[in-house]
């Protein structure tokens, strides 16, 4: 299970890496327009990065409780993974669309892999 659990830790730490960049880069104008809304996203934003890096982490180590917590972290990138782009479509941001599709392809591999 070596796939998933790079895969998982990879995304976890991609997402906050994203995030943290669009952050110090000032590039999160909600936070101005919606600060509400954008707080509670990048909470579930964070929480799924969390659940990705501690599920990945502990499936690579062959902790009997990965299983089933790099499930529900998939389960949540998954809602991440369709929501997500459409904020980018909007945006008129393809790449960033492409990378979830790419993304989403992915994560469907991993979960077939640990399932």
């Amino acid at each position: 299970m070596i796939f998933p659990s790079i895969f998982a830790i990879a995304v976890g730490v991609l997402m906050i890496g994203q995030w943290s960049f669009f952050y110090l880069s000032h590039q999160i104008p909600e936070l101005e327009t919606e600060p509400y809304r954008i707080l509670f996203h990048l909470a579930g934003e964070f929480a799924t990065a969390v659940a990705l890096i501690v599920g990945g982490a502990g499936l690579l180590m062959g902790q009997a409780w990965a299983s089933w917590l790099y499930m529900v972290a998939m389960g949540m990138l998954l809602y991440t993974m369709i929501v997500s782009p459409g904020y980018f479509a909007q945006r008129g941001q393809w790449p960033f669309v492409g990378m979830f599709a790419f993304l989403l392809i992915l994560a469907i591999v991993s979960i077939i892999l640990v399932a």
